[in-house]
């Protein structure tokens, strides 16, 4: 490398200061503004210094680096691909198969799996309820007689059932699911089939895998993931499995139309059939399967056979999966100065109609999750107790003021009550150089790159900034944290990030998550149960007549 090109003056090293980038997953770069009359100076400086190797149309991803082309010797650079569907799996497949008594979580934890790994690792995964085929063919209402390992008529019934939908699954495995990425090249996808079965005998795993094998290149695609609730072991064990049956009388169609004391009778009773035969998975006898062993809600982990990155992935997510049912409560920040601007992203602090908005929702968070006064404080002061909430914001300051009113007492136990917790992972769609402008601003100035978020919202990337998909890669550890919760969570952040975690928890797909409401002045409280995620809106403060939602992600 000749002199030249090894020396930098000190003029250079400010302007290379100023270009350093800030990556989807890259920290947080304190640097200085690209200094330009408009996005179209960046791409396409005056000087005209363009080489056959930055075509018009890749101008984009050479925003503001023409002038470090200048004093780096690489006349073989790497080229570089607009985003695309990256799929990081692609190729593996397992199948998940559920084991366990009835009322341990398997209906929630194959529920939870199965959005987890389609939504956070890109991974086609499909739910095999035999319950499901059960009511679809024989009807909703079987009672706990149906369940009774001596009734012959009904354990064929059942058996016709577990070969439906088997037979479902496989078909649905051996479908080619490919995807396209750089150059229209087609990726088979990865997959993962989740078979929902109590499954609580030896001979019943054994069937699983005899009519597995014919399709799998080695018997380790078959994971057994059993979940073990002993009643008996602890107090917290018993009211898991006390809720669980309350859940289940309450969304089951089986009891549809039976009162509360009838329906809970019944299923008690399906459990003592089943514990009759089951057989837990022999660490011994079994040891040639591939299998998770989740025991007393999670208090003790143990695995067999397990190898390769998505059933690393399945271990984390199970080890941070809380059974228990706890609301999750979702804000965006009040009305910022630059939603008043109609300004994207930035770190502005709040407006007046923000600030008014951030006293509602402590006064909120006060009585409706913590159990206090208006203000705060403790009911009774000699008795210092209140719900053991947690409270995430992003590191933005809009988020950070939003959330400044909330109260922190200490309970007589030591707790502080909702002591807040900063993540950088939540904050807000990074625009890159469009960061602090208005989109009028971005379709003047770069009408392409306007034309190309229309098109595709979700795996748009923003020059030297962010996507959603991108986002959606940094929000896994949120998510893992926010599972293994047992307490209620608010969450004051920004509406790009909440549309993802909403779309998470309420089964939506990755590509609907652009497209949620997540309205200003709102608090959205989540429920996740067994069958479902209960939903409700709660509007703290009106916006105003004639006064539109502001321009966001």
């Amino acid at each position: 490398m000749s002199k030249s090109h090894m020396e930098v003056s000190s003029s250079k090293e400010t302007e290379m200061h100023s270009l350093l980038d800030r990556g989807s997953t890259s920290p947080r770069f304190e640097v200085e503004p690209l200094k330009m009359n408009s996005y179209q100076d960046v791409i396409d400086p005056q000087d005209d210094t363009k080489t056959e190797d930055h075509e018009d149309d890749e101008a984009r991803y050479q925003v503001g680096y023409e002038s470090l082309l200048e004093v780096v010797d690489n006349p073989k650079p790497q080229k570089d691909h607009p985003p695309t569907n990256f799929v990081g799996t692609s190729g593996d497949r397992y199948i998940l198969v559920m084991v366990g008594m009835p009322a341990r979580g398997k209906s929630y934890i194959a529920r939870r799996l199965r959005q987890y790994l389609s939504f956070f690792q890109d991974a086609p995964t499909e739910l095999f309820n035999v319950g499901q085929y059960r009511r679809k063919t024989l009807g909703a209402q079987q009672m706990h007689d149906f369940f009774n390992h001596d009734n012959e008529e009904a354990a064929k019934q059942r058996k016709e059932c577990a070969m439906a939908a088997m037979k479902d699954l496989k078909a649905w495995f051996e479908k080619d699911i490919r995807k396209e990425i750089n150059n229209n090249i087609p990726v088979v996808m990865s997959r993962v089939a989740i078979y929902d079965a109590t499954n609580t005998t030896k001979i019943r795993r054994r069937w699983i895998m005899e009519q597995l094998m014919p399709i799998l290149e080695s018997p380790r695609q078959v994971i057994f993931i059993e979940s073990i609730c002993d009643d008996t072991a602890s107090e917290e064990n018993r009211k898991i499995i006390e809720n669980n049956i309350i859940q289940a009388k309450l969304k089951m169609p089986d009891y549809e139309g039976l009162s509360a004391k009838e329906a809970v009778e019944d299923f008690k009773q399906r459990i003592a059939h089943y514990s009759k035969v089951y057989e837990t998975i022999d660490e011994e006898a079994e040891k040639h399967l591939t299998w998770i062993k989740l025991i007393d809600a999670g208090r003790q982990v143990t695995m067999n056979n397990i190898r390769g990155f998505l059933p690393g992935k399945i271990v984390q997510f199970l080890m941070n999966l809380n059974l228990s049912t706890h609301p999750i409560y979702l804000s965006r920040h009040g009305e910022s100065e630059y939603n008043v601007l109609g300004k994207i992203g930035g770190d502005s602090g709040l407006s007046e109609n923000g600030e008014d908005y951030a006293r509602v929702l402590a006064q909120y968070a006060h009585t409706h999750i913590l159990g206090l006064n208006e203000d705060g404080s403790f009911k009774d002061p000699k008795n210092k107790v209140a719900s053991h909430a947690r409270l995430f914001t992003s590191s933005l300051k809009r988020t950070q003021d939003t959330a400044r009113h909330i109260a922190h007492p200490v309970c007589d136990d030591g707790w502080i009550v909702m002591r807040k917790k900063v993540w950088r992972s939540l904050d807000e769609i990074y625009a890159g150089v469009f960061d602090g402008m208005t989109y009028e601003e971005i379709k003047e100035n770069a009408p392409h790159e306007f034309e190309q978020r229309s098109q595709d919202k979700l795996y748009y990337r923003y020059p030297r900034g962010e996507s959603y998909v991108d986002v959606i890669q940094r929000l896994d550890s949120v998510i893992h944290e926010i599972e293994r919760l047992r307490d209620p969570v608010l969450i004051v952040g920004h509406q790009g990030i909440l549309r993802i975690l909403y779309s998470y928890f309420m089964g939506y797909s990755r590509e609907d998550a652009p497209f949620v409401s997540i309205p200003l002045n709102t608090v959205v409280k989540l429920t996740p149960i067994a069958y479902m995620c209960e939903e409700d809106r709660i509007q703290l403060r009106k916006q105003g007549d004639n006064v539109e939602e502001p321009p966001s992600h």
